[in-house]
């Protein structure tokens, strides 16, 4: 049997982490509107998680929207937490800011073009 080299790669002190690798698929327009996070002017999302991340952490997300085949890639910054057991019996995640390039922008428009006319609505999403 001949078995391929192992390599080992050197942990660098001042590198940084790499970002953590999260697949988000939201099926439904409801779940996406309660996902959407407007407030961040560049778009972002929030993402159910049970993993601890902290405030401007990296997190690489693959995200699939609704009735859409393609799957978008987004380098995005934790910019929002909401710990476990938060009050008001809120779901434990991250919400994650989109960074401003144009494959980002192209995303928000895609997600606000399919929320449509909910995305002025009083209904509650999964942040504010």
């Amino acid at each position: 049997m001949n078995k391929a080299p192992h390599h080992v790669h050197a942990v660098h002190p001042h590198a940084a982490p790499r970002p953590s690798v999260i697949q988000l698929a939201i099926k439904e327009k409801s779940a996406l509107y309660a996902a959407y996070m407007p407030i961040f002017a560049t778009g972002g999302l929030f993402i159910p998680t049970n993993r601890d991340y902290q405030l401007g952490d990296a997190v690489y997300v693959l995200i699939s929207l609704p009735d859409d085949p393609q799957r978008y890639p987004v380098a995005g910054k934790v910019a929002w937490v909401t710990p476990a057991k938060a009050a008001g019996n809120r779901t434990q995640g991250v919400g994650i800011v989109f960074p401003s390039d144009e494959k980002s922008v192209a995303l928000k428009l895609r997600i606000e073009e399919i929320l449509g006319a909910q995305l002025g609505s009083e209904r509650a999403t999964q942040t504010i």
